[in-house]
């Protein structure tokens, strides 16, 4: 018992000198200093753009017809499962599933006719997602989270009564204006 009080009496007292000589040497306006740009550092943190170096910068690069594939020209800023291999088509949702009400928009350029189209890409909404559906994760012309309307990572199904997503269609709106 006594080889516990003497460990832990030099325990307190190391402690004590430390922590004294530390308050000596660091004022209080100096910890609310750094604790205030902590704090303010990590709030800002999620407003810095980011880069998503691991995915490829144009899908339209290797044409193709296959509206299952990821390279397919539609889907040049789609992030999420492919309807086309879910039940669905490149602009219907699969039965059972519904279009988000909000979207977010992209454009494209086909590499058949070399125009770029506005696409309106919506989630489908409903249903439990596939595990075998392909899933593409493209970003070309992505913006930062703070401009909602150009940005593919939020669940789009949020404004629908059933939250849960799907998959993702791509729907042509247009040419767009050069």
């Amino acid at each position: 018992m006594k080889l516990f009080n003497k460990l832990f009496g030099a325990m307190d007292s190391f402690s004590e000198t430390r922590l004294r000589k530390s308050a000596r040497n660091i004022g209080r306006r100096h910890f609310l200093a750094k604790t205030g740009v902590l704090l303010v550092g990590t709030g800002v943190m999620p407003l810095l753009p980011f880069n998503r170096g691991m995915s490829s910068a144009y899908a339209a690069e290797k044409a193709t017809t296959d509206d299952t594939d990821c390279s397919y020209w539609r889907y040049c800023a789609l992030d999420g499962n492919l309807c086309s291999s879910s039940g669905g088509t490149v602009t219907t949702c699969p039965a059972g599933s519904e279009a988000s009400k909000v979207s977010w928009v992209g454009t494209c350029l086909n590499p058949h006719d070399n125009k770029n189209y506005l696409v309106s890409y919506n989630d489908c909404c409903g249903k439990a997602t596939v595990s075998n559906s392909v899933n593409c994760f493209t970003s070309q012309g992505e913006r930062p989270g703070y401009r909602m309307g150009l940005h593919n990572d939020i669940n789009w199904c949020m404004a629908n009564t059933n939250k849960g997503y799907y998959c993702t269609v791509a729907t042509l709106v247009g040419i767009a204006n050069e």
